[in-house]
């Protein structure tokens, strides 16, 4: 991000453009634009405003006002996974275009909450395994099995560059204020 570059504001669902922006299916960024300086900057934009959340597992483009179909990893997720994750899984944290390919047909109720949705927090059913395939920060293509958190995030993200938000999914939503 360059230096005069501001981290990008994550955007609140319950504003009239986070309803629009959140609301609407991501556009596929094309594979030979993935290197230009809007997509770099996006990524650093991307990257920079997860990290300035102090809870936040991942954040996808639509969540910073951007309609792309891209979303990053906070790799402090891969920390807590490393017994959990297959021997030799890359630690990725950029995922463009990414698309799962593969669910494990276990399914668990978990708690989640989204950087766009607070303070509401809620209980989803998710896959315990996922499968991705998508590009990263240099065009290359790539597969990664997440389990558990990052099971649950990429299902999390890609939902978002559906226009899909976990609320739509969730049970026993509560209003969880001070948690930030």
């Amino acid at each position: 991000m360059d230096k005069e570059q501001k981290i990008p504001e994550i955007v609140q669902f319950e504003t009239p453009l986070g309803d629009k922006v959140l609301r609407a299916v991501s556009k596929e960024i094309p594979v030979d634009k993935i290197l230009n300086s809007e997509n770099q900057n996006l990524i650093k934009g991307l990257k920079a405003a997860l990290a300035n959340q102090g809870d936040g597992v991942g954040l996808s483009a639509p969540q910073i006002a951007i309609s792309k179909r891209i979303f990053v990893i906070n790799p402090d997720v891969y920390a807590g996974l490393i017994d959990t994750l297959p021997e030799n899984t890359p630690v990725k944290t950029v995922f463009i275009n990414p698309e799962i390919i593969a669910t494990s047909k276990d399914r668990k109720t978990l708690d989640e909450g989204c950087l766009s949705v607070r303070p509401w927090y809620g209980k989803v059913k998710r896959a315990t395994r996922t499968t991705v395939r998508a590009y990263d920060e240099n065009g290359e293509i790539f597969k990664l099995e997440g389990r558990g958190l990052l099971a649950q995030a990429f299902q999390h993200e890609i939902d978002h560059l559906d226009g899909i938000l976990f609320i739509d999914k969730a049970k026993n939503l509560k209003k969880v204020d001070g948690l930030v």
